[in-house]
């Protein structure tokens, strides 16, 4: 059995959107009820999340793997989030967090498992 870059590819882009739009909706919901944005945000925010429940269905795998993989996916995208959208620097536990929670991706999605189980990607030639 061996990993296609293809399927990797088609993995990642597909937890990257998942994640832009948990946590631009997330986002958007909490510059509604935090910042007092008008419910716009709010009603936006609620309609991007609902988005972000149906993306990950796209993976190839299964519900539990998929999802406990996002959650590592979720910590390096938010880390970055801060950084970007609010200027806020990680701090040497946070970046240790998060190579930690990548390194939990690539094991629970990505690490080959017994002949015939799926893993995160499509395996089938």
């Amino acid at each position: 059995m061996h990993i296609r870059i293809k399927d990797v590819f088609y993995s990642l882009f597909f937890f990257f959107i998942a994640g832009i739009c948990e946590i631009g909706g997330g986002y958007l919901v909490w510059l509604w009820l935090r910042e007092s944005y008008s419910w716009i945000f709010g009603v936006l925010g609620g309609f991007i999340l609902f988005l972000y429940g149906i993306i990950p269905t796209f993976q190839k795998t299964h519900f539990h793997r998929t999802y406990a993989a996002y959650g590592g996916i979720f910590i390096i995208m938010a880390f970055a989030w801060g950084y970007l959208f609010e200027g806020v620097v990680p701090d040497i536990y946070d970046i240790v967090g998060t190579i930690i929670a990548g390194i939990g991706v690539i094991i629970i999605f990505y690490y080959p498992r017994k002949e015939g189980e799926k893993i995160g990607i499509n395996t089938s030639e």
